[in-house]
């Protein structure tokens, strides 16, 4: 999920050679759902503009939101089984333990005590 509209994205797709999909949220409607949309203050959507990354033109909108990165293990029925979320971009969660923890959903070890 991005919050950048289908135009821009599509062109990050094609630009970067990504072998997986992207959806876009440039409303933020799903973040805003999932409770991780924030509001830039002006002073830091100016520091954004400074670096040259014009978030309006990127969303296609005038909202100044951006989703905290994060990530969602959902199952099939949309129950949300394992969440990762940090307002630091720059810190993900580890390969290692994203996929042990689809291993243990996938698996249904969450349920065994």
């Amino acid at each position: 999920m991005s919050p950048d509209r289908p135009e821009k994205l599509e062109q990050s797709l094609a630009a970067k050679g990504l072998g997986f999909s992207l959806y876009s949220d440039s409303d933020l409607s799903v973040a805003r759902q999932f409770g991780i949309a924030y509001r830039l203050d002006d002073a830091l959507f100016e520091r954004y503009a400074g670096y040259g990354i014009d978030l309006e033109d990127a969303s296609g909108h005038s909202h100044r939101l951006l989703p905290v990165p994060s990530v969602f293990l959902v199952d099939p029925s949309g129950t949300i089984l394992w969440v990762y979320s940090n307002p630091d971009y720059t810190v993900r969660p580890d390969n290692a333990e994203l996929l042990k923890a689809a291993k243990r959903f996938a698996t249904g070890a969450h349920r065994a005590k």
